[in-house]
């Protein structure tokens, strides 16, 4: 089984980002299921970590956002429920 640097990973991965795995496999001359076995590992790293603590300015800014978006979407509900209601009365005639 061949051992492979770091280095050569972390540019492998570059390059079957740029032009795809089979490809990258192909000219790197690996085997395409270690280069996508490379990259699975890489991405359950990155899902992994730890997300960063939001300070409580941010936590409160970003709870304004949410209510704010909420409020927009109750509104558009309200108008679609009543669209659909319009329509079919419309349609009963």
């Amino acid at each position: 089984m061949a051992k492979y640097s770091r280095e050569f990973k972390e540019e492998a991965l570059k390059l079957s980002d740029e032009i795809g795995v089979k490809k990258a496999a192909s000219q790197l001359g690996i085997p395409y299921y270690t280069l996508a076995d490379w990259r699975n590992r890489t991405r359950d790293q990155i899902t992994c970590q730890p997300k960063k603590e939001m300070s409580q300015t941010e936590q409160e800014i970003r709870i304004r956002e949410l209510e704010r978006e909420n409020a927009e979407l109750r509104t558009a509900n309200e108008i679609l429920k009543d669209a659909l209601g319009f329509f079919a009365k419309d349609r009963k005639k």
